[in-house]
């Protein structure tokens, strides 16, 4: 089978796939428009990043059979189009939690502190110890954290050791699962914000949390608070954003940013030139996409990606795997207990085939010896009696049992 690296992935994890059965092929420069025209004819397995993985380009995909996405989500590929191919999408969740919690703490005391303006000044040959000796502290203050997954999680756990108060919110959050992290619980974002000196969003990007970082939500948070985007940049108005840095003093730290160039050097400064850092008023620091950019965490990540393709070709599993059902239409399982001959199966499945009744899901399992198997065959209706006599009908079968299935629905 052939694997296409269509990112960068850290070295030791090509050099591991390359010992795999595997022809593993190495173009992390690909474009998303290479991905869409021919690059994918042949290949069974494919591994991005940031890569864009277009429905056109599943669908020129005939041997595709699995899509790896090497970090958190999978919002660069199209789900919806893989799954009507019967691709598997896997991604690699949490990973680089701990890379992200460490820049969100470096951001934090970077405009506590201003230190990046302290840098350049002295590199200037200035000595303005009076001007940037001006700073709150953080000490005993309420870090507010929007979304406790991996990364949330890391973050409130550094957080205690700052000598801050974690405070989440997330829409599953409970206020026994607030107890369990030791945190305090919010009821709504806007609650979290109130609460909050500092406020850092670790949130999924969907049709719900859009822009959920609005107007009303930094009107909550106290004068000269700080706000922190490390996740993704539509979580954000930003327009909004702006006006609390202008009008109360809001501290604003990000790592990603509207409209990021691909392929380009260059960004627009229109964000960055709002407001001067300075002890009162507000301002904005930001790095370019970087929170998960550590040695650490990238070797993490590859080494998951390697588990997701190792799993699949030796095991038939897809760990993390995005886009299988969970809730199945089936309402029977068949029990058959068979000999381990060739063609047995094939021949109970043409059977049920010809009765008209669907199979989701089937696992055979094979007794020591080799000389005997029990096939789990999960169906969308009760077979007649007609279909199970014809079933047992067979010399190589020994029996067969019928089960209905709870309603998880």
């Amino acid at each position: 089978m052939r694997l296409l690296i269509a990112d960068k992935l850290h070295p030791r994890a090509v050099e591991e796939l390359r010992a795999l059965p595997l022809d593993v092929i190495y173009e992390p420069e690909i474009t998303k428009e290479t991905l869409e025209s021919s690059k994918l004819a042949g290949v069974g397995i494919l591994v991005v990043r940031s890569k864009e993985v277009t429905r056109k380009a599943i669908e020129s995909a005939k041997t595709l059979n699995l899509i790896v996405r090497a970090g958190a989500e999978t919002s660069t590929i199209d789900v919806k189009a893989a799954s009507e191919r019967g691709i598997y999408v896997s991604n690699c969740p949490g990973k680089n939690a701990s890379a992200v919690a460490e820049l969100v703490f470096g951001m934090l005391l970077a405009i506590d502190r201003r230190i990046p303006d302290a840098v350049a000044s002295l590199r200037a040959g200035k000595w303005e110890r009076q001007e940037y000796g001006k700073a709150e502290g953080i000490l005993g203050k309420t870090i507010g954290i929007a979304g406790l997954g991996a990364i949330g999680r890391e973050v409130a756990a550094r957080a205690k050791a700052f000598g801050l108060h974690p405070v989440g919110w997330s829409r599953s959050l409970t206020h026994a699962r607030a107890s369990e992290l030791g945190i305090g619980y919010s009821s709504s974002i806007e609650e979290l914000a109130a609460k909050s000196d500092i406020l850092t969003l670790h949130l999924a990007l969907n049709d719900r949390t859009r822009q959920i970082a609005s107007k009303r939500v930094f009107d909550a948070m106290p004068k000269r608070a700080i706000f922190l985007n490390l996740a993704r940049p539509d979580l954000v108005d930003y327009a909004a954003m702006t006006d609390a840095m202008k009008e109360r003093g809001l501290r604003v730290g990000i790592d990603v940013i509207p409209n990021e160039p691909r392929g380009k050097r260059e960004v627009s400064p229109e964000l960055f030139t709002s407001a001067a850092a300075s002890a009162t008023g507000g301002f904005l620091y930001a790095t370019p996409h970087i929170a998960a950019s550590t040695d650490q965490g990238q070797l993490a990540i590859a080494t998951e990606t390697v588990r997701v393709i190792r799993s699949f070709l030796l095991e038939g599993t897809v760990p993390n795997v995005v886009n299988v059902t969970n809730l199945s239409t089936a309402r029977f399982q068949m029990v058959i207990r068979m000999l381990d001959k060739v063609g047995t199966l094939a021949n109970v499945l043409a059977v049920i085939k010809r009765h008209g009744i669907n199979v989701e899901e089937v696992t055979n399992t094979v007794f020591d010896g080799g000389s005997a198997s029990c096939a789990k065959l999960r169906v969308v209706s009760r077979p007649s009696e007609a279909c199970m006599h014809e079933i047992r009908a067979f010399e190589e079968v020994l029996h067969v049992d019928i089960v209905q299935l709870p309603n998880l629905a």
